[in-house]
Parts: C-alpha cells; structure tokens; sequence
C-alpha cells in the first residue's frame, strides 16, 4: 500500500487498507457519510463536493443508501479516488479540512435495512447443535449438506452497535414443567455473525449466479444475531426461528467494501458432496476473518470464519435461484461462526454445551447463559494486501432487564 499524507500509525485499526464506510454525527449536525482512516473520519460527501467528483451525490445523503444503489463500477471510483486523495500530496489541501477526530463522532445505522435473511452455515455448529438437542441422532438434517439454510428475520430491529438490547419475553416451557410459561427468557444468547449488504438489486424472477457475487453486494460487515435459546426451543417446530430470534440483531457501523477482501479470499472447506451446479463458482469466496467474541471484557472465543461450510456467494444464489429479487440494502448473514476447536465456538449455547458447563471468567464468575448487565463485543480483522491488515471495528450491545 502507498504512504499517506495523513499521520496514520502501522498499527492503526484502520489504515488505507479498509477504508470502510459508516454514518456519524457531530455536534448538532445532521447525519452524514464517513469514510474511517486512522483516527480519523473523512467526511465524503464534502470532499467529493469540494474535488468536484462526479459521484458527490451519491455520497451526499444521510446515509449510505444512495451509495449502494450506485452499482459497482461508481463504489470502484469512490474507492480509487479515497486512496487517491490520501495519498497524492496534491490533495491534501482539500481533503484535510474534511476530516474529523474519529473519537469525537456519534456512529449511526449505516443504511435502510431492507430484508433480512440469517444463515446456517457453519459445520461445526450445525454439528454441535444437533449433538446437543439431538445426542441420539445424525447432527446434522439430511437437506444441510445440499443447501444453505436459511430463515427471513425481522429487519426492523435490526441496530447500530452499542444499542442496548432488552431480555425479550415470551413463552418457554421448562422440561420441569407440564405446561408452557410467560416470562423473562432465561437462556439468553449471542450469535457471532458475518454480514453482508446488497447494494444492486435483481428483479423479480431472476437469478444471481455464484460469480455476480461481488456486483451485487456492497460490503461487509459483524453482526450478532442476539437469540433466546427457551423461547426458540419452544416455538421452532415445526416452522421455525420466530420470536426468540426477532427481537434485536446489532450490526457493526463500519461496512468493509468487498474491494478491500482480495487478500483475505481462501478456498473454503471442501464441500461433499458436490453442490448442485448453481451453487458452483469458478473464484473460492471464503474469506479468512478472524473472529474475536469478548463478554465484559474478557476474550471467550476466536471463531474462524474460513471455516465457514457454505459462502457467502452461495448464499446469495441460493437466496435468488426461486426468482427472489435482491433490493438495496438487503442484509442477509453468514449464520453463528464456529471452528473445530472449544476455544473456537460462537455462541454460549457451544460454549457452555447447553449450559451443562459453565463458562468461568477471570474474574472467578461463572456464566452459562448471558445475565444482565453484561456486555459482549465482537471484533475481526482479514490479512490485507502487502501484509497489512483489514479491520472490522466492532459491533457491542448491553443486555438490559426485561420490561
């Protein structure tokens, strides 16, 4: 990567390598788009109006919608241009009035959340899930090898991170108990994800093959699926995640552009058996982020997202091959990332086996489930190009009473 006029320190979480987008405020100002570099915000749309870029409306608005909508070959100029303007000395009499301490800024929702789509497609998971609620069976359904599956969430709880997220309450039914009861769920859970957003839509009746991957999705980002593992127990047969699912999902407020993964593309596990052919491609799209889960500042896991069984290019065609059409600022999620290892689970359903083996903290507390009051922070960074490094920030929410 080329040195920058701006003071970027080697181990900044985001140099020029990333470059991702969010929307903040300052102040009393309205929402804007922002472009994060070192300890820095860039304002876009006021740089882009002051180099008189032809993109500068699409960057203009107060938030990245207009931007998603643009199509690839304008999210390639915005990109090209950003390393230019950072690097070129040229620039930086225009450039730098435009750029705002990053501490100092108030992130928001980057874009309108259209649908919402959750995967589930880690092996190791789906392996553990069905050894704990299954012991007495093959873990994994019959279907799971030949497609990835899915459900359509909820997308208007879909929040910014930091967002406080409420117990939610519904009905379970305790195995001791003969009938089901209403109340606070008692099995309150994370879901270290993987996200992406759709910025090309497709109309209706139309598929998205494998290789249009990355003509249609804009960037990337964390995300935790919060779940209650008692309410969806109880309400999940036979169609499926419902209420313990929807009631909050917190994304990360800085999209990686998939532009800026080329480095952090792999081959992903090796797929037996072959996927039918609309589900093959002719570039890998597993992508090696990885994945660290805190809960109140204590590192519990680093899941492994090569590890991933199905990718995210897959999902998109298996989520079209019916004639679904994509819209801007669709959101659809890789589903709980998992690796082979104890230490690599991603969720406290794993980690704790279903709560048969509490998870100690150094702090000498115990959890099995998530308590209130605690905090769980995911993070991931990718290798980036020329050894450098590809940072996802962060995406935390604090669990609240329910009400």
């Amino acid at each position: 990567m080329p040195d920058s006029w701006l003071d970027i320190a080697p181990d900044a979480q985001f140099g020029l390598a990333t470059l991702p987008y969010g929307v903040y405020t300052t102040g009393a100002d309205g929402p804007r788009v922002g472009v994060a570099v070192g300890d820095h915000v860039l304002d876009l749309g006021a740089a882009a109006r002051a180099q008189g870029a032809p993109f500068a409306d699409a960057v203009s608005g107060p938030n990245l919608d207009a931007l998603l909508a643009a199509g690839r070959p304008v999210w390639d100029q915005v990109r090209e241009s950003l390393l230019t303007w950072l690097t070129d000395p040229v620039h930086e009499q225009v450039v730098r009035p435009h750029l705002v301490d990053r501490a100092s800024v108030t992130l928001h929702l980057p874009f309108t959340v259209a649908d919402y789509v959750d995967f589930y497609a880690s092996e190791h998971h789906a392996t553990n899930v069905g050894r704990i609620f299954r012991p007495e069976q093959e873990p994994l359904t019959p279907n799971w090898k030949h497609l990835p599956i899915g459900y359509h969430g909820r997308s208007g709880t879909v929040v910014a991170s930091g967002t406080d997220i409420v117990r939610p309450t519904g009905q379970r039914k305790p195995p001791t108990e003969p009938v089901p009861v209403f109340g606070p769920s008692a099995r309150l859970d994370i879901e270290a994800e993987v996200g992406f957003v759709v910025g090309t839509p497709s109309p209706m009746g139309e598929r998205v093959a494998v290789d249009d991957f990355a003509d249609h999705v804009f960037g990337v980002f964390l995300l935790n699926d919060w779940s209650s593992r008692d309410l969806q127990a109880w309400e999940y047969v036979p169609l499926g995640p419902f209420l313990g699912k929807s009631f909050a999902t917190s994304v990360s407020p800085w999209v990686v552009p998939v532009a800026a993964l080329e480095s952090a593309r792999v081959e992903q596990p090796a797929q037996d058996p072959e996927p039918l052919p609309y589900l093959r491609g002719s570039r890998p799209w597993g992508l090696d982020l990885r994945l660290e889960v805190r809960l109140n500042g204590h590192v519990v896991s680093h899941p492994p997202f090569a590890q991933m069984y199905w990718t995210a290019a897959q999902q998109l065609a298996h989520m079209t091959v019916n004639g679904a059409s994509l819209r801007t600022g669709d959101v659809y999620a890789s589903g709980t990332v998992s690796g082979p290892e104890p230490s690599q689970r991603g969720c406290f359903l794993e980690l704790t086996w279903s709560g048969k083996e509490p998870l100690r903290l150094p702090d000498g507390t115990e959890r099995t489930f998530l308590e209130d009051g605690d905090e769980v922070t995911i993070t991931a960074t990718a290798p980036g190009p020329d050894g450098t490094r590809v940072d996802f920030g962060e995406v935390t929410g604090r669990i609240l009473p329910a009400k």
